[in-house]
């Protein structure tokens, strides 16, 4: 499995599916999730409301599937981040099944490409450094026979530089 980093919009990379850093009601908010439901368009939040509608909101670390609406993407799919409260450990593992969660809904829908976001480490204020060693061991270590490509996309530079060092 191939690992790749880009500073830019998720938004703007054609891929088999991206991640969104969802909240738990799957109905747009704020920065990344904000931004894919504005571009990815109406089908999206039909979509989750579809999904709502069937299961309630989507739990912490868990994650759920869309279609990409508008998006160069095929499918979205929706992990709920944890907001970091200082609980290390809880916080970590709530991170760690996010990816791990995600990937492996990526496998199940047969998909070669995922592209994520720097899930928790905005407005969830989870440390960034501490966010990046979780993910970029967690993806490293997932094994797939299905998955040839991970890209993390970071919107920021500090985000990016810690992402850069780390997959050197």
């Amino acid at each position: 499995m191939k690992i790749e980093l880009i500073k830019g919009d998720i938004t703007k990379i054609q891929a088999d599916a991206i991640v969104n850093a969802a909240n738990s009601s799957l109905l747009g908010g704020g920065g990344v999730d904000g931004a894919i439901h504005r571009t990815g368009g109406k089908q999206i939040l039909d979509e989750c409301i579809e999904i709502r509608n069937k299961q309630g909101k989507c739990k912490t670390g868990e994650a759920v599937v869309t279609t990409a609406g508008n998006l160069p993407a095929k499918y979205v799919i929706h992990t709920v981040g944890p907001i970091w409260n200082g609980d290390k450990e809880k916080c970590s593992q709530l991170l760690v099944n996010c990816y791990k969660n995600s990937l492996i809904l990526a496998e199940s829908l047969n998909l070669k490409t995922i592209v994520f976001p720097n899930i928790s480490t905005g407005v969830y204020r989870f440390p960034k450094e501490l966010a990046g060693k979780i993910v970029v061991d967690e993806v490293k270590n997932f094994k797939s026979e299905i998955i040839e490509n991970v890209i993390f996309v970071c919107f920021d530079d500090e985000n990016e530089k810690i992402y850069k060092q780390l997959l050197k």
